[in-house]
């Protein structure tokens, strides 16, 4: 039986946390999280790019293979924290040491990471254990890490120009990259990264990576400071467990991630706007939402679309809830066509891979604890205010008696933070 627990929660917040580059001067903090959120919008392009015409049975297999994967590979570097990418390889080509570092890995995750049950923790310690690199969806998985860490470099590039390891960085992505130039996308990011020009593929990649610098809660102080990026990947970490917690089906388990992966993406079009100036005036929030959509459609969709991507379009749109209402509106294809269904109707109807299903209120409730771990703890590490008091109160008192299809209570597992 796979349950959350609090101190999963918890460990999946962490990342919020741990700084990267912290050797090198920055022009901003830049965060695992949001690394870590980059790289697998990114993984998701090149999922779509690389399985058209597969079976459909195939692709959703390759999908949880790709979603457990990159949730995997954050586990372990939640765990590894300060190791350099440059030590950590030279570790992994020693199968002996590699393997006492991923044991002492395993015995720190085993407590808060178990609990999702024994297939779970199977898959992740067959996944750490192994050093096979061939699989399209560990191929798929590198180019995204190497994209979204080559996309920070550009950051700190010019401000570096001294450091004599830069230029070795610098190479390690390109030839990464390199190495995976026949995957459909890749070079497209490439193009992007370290060219002269930007694709439509490209330029999507770039765009979500700039969600990093939009910080949430932005008129209370927090420590730590989370991003919009950041956040959405927390949420769609969050989304996973819950879906395996209620024995969603695969389509629908990676649907979740991912739709909790972009939930705010119109956000880098808007800025994050809180719930209470959203809901001070009752049109306030339809106005913002139209407008949401005209900024998403111009700035995004629009080029995809033209640049020869309209799968890449329609996708996005499910996942965003365009042809539904919402992000949090649960749906399912029947007859060829998105419709929206209640959540019990998900549940009980329609939980099967041949439905695409994606569910509404469990995100929902994702991305009311993602906001509820910020607060409780910028709160827990000394940060005195009302705001955020008021907002764990809200959460607190909405989710009270929630119980998500009558196997999780999401109020229990608040009751959990004191």
């Amino acid at each position: 039986m796979s349950n959350v627990r609090k101190s999963l929660l918890q460990l999946i917040f962490t990342g919020s946390s741990m700084q990267r580059w912290n050797d090198k001067l920055r022009p901003t903090e830049l965060m695992e999280v949001d690394k870590q959120a980059h790289k697998m919008m990114v993984a998701w392009v090149l999922f779509l790019l690389n399985t058209r015409g597969m079976p459909a049975e195939e692709r959703v297999e390759l999908g949880a293979r790709i979603v457990e994967g990159g949730i995997f590979d954050y586990l372990y570097r939640l765990i590894i924290t300060d190791i350099k990418p440059p030590i950590f390889y030279r570790i992994k080509a020693n199968p002996a040491h590699y393997r006492q570092l991923t044991d002492w890995v395993f015995s720190e995750l085993e407590p808060r990471v178990r609990s999702l049950g024994e297939p779970f923790w199977d898959r992740l310690q067959a996944y750490l254990r192994s050093t096979e690199e061939d699989s399209l969806d560990r191929r798929i998985l590198s180019a995204a890490h190497l994209y979204a860490s080559g996309w920070e470099y550009n950051l700190i590039k010019s401000m570096n120009r001294q450091d004599t390891e830069l230029m070795d960085i610098e190479e390690s992505f390109r030839n990464g990259l390199k190495k995976n130039a026949d995957l459909a996308g890749v070079s497209d990011l490439l193009e992007g990264l370290f060219g002269q020009g930007r694709t439509p593929v490209g330029h999507f990649a770039q765009v979500c990576g700039q969600l990093r610098f939009q910080k949430r809660w932005s008129q209370t102080p927090r420590i730590p400071e989370t991003s919009v990026l950041g956040h959405m990947f927390i949420v769609a970490c969050y989304a996973y467990f819950f879906s395996l917690s209620i024995g969603a089906c695969p389509a629908r388990a990676q649907n979740n991630f991912f739709g909790g992966l972009f939930h705010d993406l119109p956000e880098l079009l808007t800025r994050d706007i809180i719930s209470p100036v959203k809901q001070s005036v009752e049109t306030i929030g339809d106005l913002i939402k139209e407008y949401e959509e005209l900024e998403l459609e111009r700035v995004i969709l629009e080029p995809l679309r033209r640049g020869g991507f309209p799968d890449l379009v329609d996708r996005l749109s499910f996942f965003l809830g365009l042809s539904v209402g919402s992000e949090f509106q649960a749906c399912a294809t029947l007859d060829g066509e998105v419709q929206r269904v209640s959540a019990n109707e998900l549940q009980a109807f329609y939980n099967a891979d041949q439905y695409d299903p994606k569910d509404g209120d469990l995100l929902k409730v994702c991305d009311s604890l993602a906001a509820f771990l910020e607060a409780y703890t910028a709160l827990r590490n000394g940060i005195a205010s009302d705001q955020l008091q008021q907002g764990l109160w809200r959460i607190r008192s909405k989710y009270s008696s929630w119980v998500l299809f009558g196997q999780v209570h999401v109020g229990a597992l608040l009751a959990d933070f004191d």
